[in-house]
């Protein structure tokens, strides 16, 4: 378990340095085509269908890759 917590904060802190370097590398989070967006004068809603599953599906790579 502590390998596993190691290798995601070891992740998190690579993504957080790309993200400090290059801005844009990660601009199509959220913007997926299938993303749920309705905007009104009021009101926005916005579900991140398509990006939850994406991340999902890696998430689930990367943890059964650790678990091997």
């Amino acid at each position: 378990m502590a390998k596993i917590l190691i290798g995601i904060g070891f992740i998190l802190i690579l993504i957080g340095i790309i993200w400090l370097i290059f801005p844009s590398a990660f601009s199509w989070i959220g913007n997926m085509p299938g993303d749920i967006k309705h905007k009104s004068v009021n009101t926005r809603i916005y579900f991140p269908v398509v990006t939850m599953i994406v991340i999902s599906i890696i998430a689930t790579i990367v943890l059964n890759l650790f678990n091997r």
